[in-house]
């Protein structure tokens, strides 16, 4: 992944978990578990004030409240290589309460035989939740992996009523 240097940060501590919330003048580029695979580990400015992350932190208040199913933020998904940022806008297409498998995900975007590439570029996700990497499921309907790890996944999915 490639992150300006200038991004601004701000932690949330959610129900699942401290996270590190990132954003660019264009909007959310990162959400990340503390502790999850690919977590960038940069020491960015903090700023909870920022409007983005400050609307961000709400949402996600909502979220697990259960008040929200939805996202409306602006994002910077630009980290990710062109392939990548395919993929999480597709990801961004799985309303709450569906899931779906690597293999429809792939299928979707046209490239059937793609499905490890796109399985790798779901689990580099760097917008976990808002972009709902959590909803994509094994070919049997198994819960494989998620790079906050599988029991945040679950907890995601009971939330959304999925579980």
């Amino acid at each position: 992944m490639k992150f300006p240097r200038d991004l601004i940060a701000a932690h949330y501590d959610s129900p699942l978990g401290r996270i590190l919330l990132a954003a660019t003048p264009r909007g959310l580029a990162g959400l990340w578990f503390e502790g999850q695979r690919y977590h960038p580990g940069h020491d960015w400015a903090l700023q909870p004030d920022h409007p983005v992350l400050s609307l961000a932190m709400r949402q996600l208040d909502e979220y697990f409240a259960g008040r929200r199913t939805t996202f409306d933020l602006p994002l910077d998904l630009q980290g990710g290589t062109a392939f990548q940022q395919s993929v999480w806008r597709a990801l961004l297409s799985i309303p709450c309460g569906e899931r779906t498998t690597y293999g429809a995900l792939s299928r979707g975007l046209g490239q059937p035989q793609a499905v490890r590439a796109v399985g790798a570029a779901v689990g580099r996700n760097p917008v976990s939740i808002v972009v709902p990497c959590h909803r994509v499921l094994g070919t049997d309907g198994s819960l494989t992996g998620y790079a906050g790890g599988l029991e945040r996944k679950t907890a995601l999915l009971r939330l959304e009523g999925m579980q």
